[in-house]
């Protein structure tokens, strides 16, 4: 497969009705730092070797493996080899998945506190489907072309898909509860997300996307609303927002395009 003069090479597309979007990219060296997703990602390896960290292992795809991971799984990615690999890549919203397993009768992920078996899959038949739901999607066959797809798709992923029982979820909501009480506790504190994410015993990235799950809210816009809160039943006329300063950020996004590298945009947003 050839690539844009021996450079780092993405393309992008969205698939507006669903809200998938689709990535076919090619990188050399160093390919992005530690990012997670909304999404369910789905993708296959098709050429060279992806090696990148994910559920504290690090795992190696090589052409025709299927890559698997769910919402809020933080990875990185880089070329062991000179030649750089390239991959094509499904991001699934979780609503759009949710629903359509609702309605196939594949199982419940409105929580979307479900997990890939594994990362990588050795399943022929899986990575095919991704590959022809890929194309649908990303070269625009049609809608027809696209639902079967997608369709056939969802029924072999189904079986990679480890659903959480409810009784987990509901201690995934204790969880964040116990944490947003520790927040009220020591509302005078400079609390970081290192120090939550060493009480609750959840890497804090899982711990960011699980409290906006189950309170609706940051950790560090709730706890500067009940600053705020506490400061007007006080009767203090001004409130300092700085505790909430930047390094809260937890959102990470992948680095595409390194310098030299080349994007092509389809109707999609740029994946930042």
């Amino acid at each position: 497969m050839k690539t844009a003069g021996g450079r780092d090479w993405v393309r992008l597309q969205r698939d507006d009705e669903t809200g998938i979007e689709s990535v076919h990219a090619h990188f050399r060296g160093h390919a992005y730092d530690p990012h997670d997703h909304d999404e369910l990602l789905v993708g296959v390896t098709q050429q060279g070797l992806q090696r990148f960290n994910c559920h504290r292992a690090l795992h190696t795809s090589r052409p025709g493996r299927a890559i698997l991971i769910e919402p809020g799984a933080v990875h990185d990615g880089h070329a062991p080899e000179a030649e750089g690999f390239t991959y094509a890549m499904l991001y699934l919203p979780q609503a759009w998945v949710s629903d359509l397993m609702q309605r196939r009768g594949l199982g419940d992920i409105s929580a979307i506190e479900a997990a890939f078996r594994n990362t990588l899959a050795d399943d022929p038949l899986l990575s095919t489907a991704i590959q022809q739901a890929f194309f649908a999607v990303h070269h625009r066959e049609g809608r027809l072309a696209r639902d079967q797809g997608l369709d056939h798709l969802m029924t072999l992923l189904a079986r990679h898909i480890h659903l959480r029982p409810a009784s987990q979820r509901n201690d995934s909501l204790v969880q964040m509860n116990l944490v947003r009480d520790y927040l009220h506790e020591r509302m005078a504190d400079d609390i970081g997300l290192e120090a939550l994410s060493r009480y609750s015993g959840i890497d804090r990235f899982r711990l960011s996307r699980q409290f906006k799950q189950h309170v609706r809210s940051s950790q560090c816009k709730h706890s500067g609303y009940r600053r705020k809160s506490y400061a007007i039943a006080a009767g203090i006329q001004t409130f300092d927002y700085r505790t909430c300063r930047k390094g809260f950020t937890v959102q990470i996004h992948a680095r595409f395009g390194r310098a030299g590298g080349k994007i092509i945009l389809g109707n999609a947003r740029r994946r930042r």
